[in-house]
C-alpha cells in the first residue's frame, strides 16, 4: 500500500497508463523522408481538419452570419472569447497528450476515482447528446426546406452518416479525414456560390 501511495505522489496518477482508448487514432502516420511538399502537408492537414471541423459546419456557419446581420458588430467579442476559450482548451489538451501520453477521458481516469469518473462520462455523455440533438435536427429541417423530405426521413438520413463514419473509421482514418475534407470542401462551395 505504501509503494502505490508513494507512486501516487510521484508521478501525480492514481492508476498506472492503460491501454488507449482508440488504438487506429493513437499512432503516427509514416511520412517518407524523400517526400514532397505537398505530400508531406495532407499527412498533417487531415488531423487539422478534423479539429476544425467544429468550427467549419453550416450550423456554426449559418448561426454566425444570422448573428451578424441581425446584430453586426455587437456579438463579435463573444465570438472572439469563445474563440480564444476553445484555443486555451485545445492547447491545454495537447499538453496533457503530449506530457502524459493520454487524452482527457484516459487522465480522468487514471486521476478521479470510479464514482467521479462515471458521473463525468454521464455528463459528457449528455453533452455529446444535446450537441448531436441540435445537429440532426438542424439537418433534418434543411433537408425539409430544401427538398421538402418529411423531418422523420430526414432524421433517418442524418443518422446514416454515423453509420458510414464507423465504417470508414474501421477501414482506416485517412478515409474519416479525406471524407472530412470532401464535406469542408462542398460547404464552402455552397457558401462560395
Amino acid at each position: 500500500m505504501a509503494g502505490e501511495l508513494d507512486q501516487v505522489q510521484s508521478d501525480g496518477w492514481r492508476l498506472p497508463r492503460g491501454e488507449n482508448s482508440l488504438r487506429e487514432v493513437h499512432g503516427s502516420i509514416a511520412v517518407p523522408e524523400n517526400a514532397g511538399f505537398w505530400r508531406k502537408l495532407f499527412a498533417f492537414a487531415g488531423p487539422g481538419y478534423l479539429v476544425a471541423v467544429g468550427y467549419m459546419d453550416p450550423g456554426n456557419w449559418a448561426t454566425d452570419l444570422a448573428g451578424g446581420a441581425r446584430y453586426g458588430y455587437t456579438l463579435l467579442s463573444v465570438i472572439l472569447v469563445s474563440n480564444l476559450m476553445a484555443i486555451l482548451l485545445q492547447a491545454l489538451a495537447v499538453r496533457l497528450g503530449i506530457a502524459s501520453g493520454r487524452d482527457l477521458a484516459q487522465a480522468c481516469r487514471d486521476h478521479y476515482s470510479r464514482p467521479v469518473t462515471i458521473v463525468l462520462w454521464i455528463l459528457c455523455e449528455i453533452a455529446i447528446a444535446a450537441c448531436d440533438l441540435a445537429e440532426v435536427l438542424g439537418a433534418a429541417i434543411a433537408l425539409n426546406l430544401l427538398f421538402g423530405l418529411p423531418l422523420i426521413w430526414g432524421v433517418c438520413l442524418t443518422a446514416l452518416d454515423v453509420l458510414i463514419v464507423l465504417f470508414l473509421q474501421n477501414r482506416g482514418f485517412r478515409y474519416v479525414e479525406a471524407l472530412v475534407v470532401g464535406l469542408i470542401l462542398m460547404i464552402a462551395s455552397c457558401f462560395a456560390i
